[in-house]
């Protein structure tokens, strides 16, 4: 399989999972690795990758000298108020970065992207096998 997942500086999951198992993090890190699969279908390479709390335009998925980029950034504040008084004030931010090397055997241009109920969906389609042509050469 050619897609294969590029480390990253902004891979905080990774680096307290492996290092420290135990311990929690916060909801409040800066930066963040969504969850990603990848499937092996028949024609092409299915990646899921989990992004909730996360809207639309703030998705941004491109693809430069071989690499898949997925890039998304998100802020939520929320207050709640009685009687003019601040009884609880939560904010959230974040943004994550995830790169894929893409490898020969797929076709960069024809990548589809869907994203529903949290989830961000991406088809890369394997490109079409060729056989080498042969050609006879004339001797002169």
């Amino acid at each position: 399989m050619s897609l294969v997942p590029r480390s990253s500086l902004f891979d905080i999951d990774r680096f307290f999972n492996d290092s420290w198992p135990q311990m929690e993090r916060s909801d409040t890190s800066t930066f963040f690795a969504p969850r990603v699969d990848i499937r092996d279908a028949d024609n092409h390479y299915e990646i899921t990758a989990e992004l909730p709390g996360i809207d639309k335009k703030d998705i941004h998925v491109h693809v430069r000298d071989g690499i898949l980029t997925l890039e998304a950034e998100t802020s939520d504040e929320r207050k709640e108020e009685e009687k003019g008084k601040v009884i609880r004030q939560e904010r959230r931010y974040g943004k994550f970065m995830r790169s894929f090397n893409l490898g020969t055997d797929v076709q960069e241009s024809d990548i589809k992207a869907t994203f529903k109920d949290g989830v961000l969906t991406l088809q890369a389609p394997k490109a079409i096998e060729q056989e080498p042509e042969r050609r006879r050469i004339e001797v002169s």
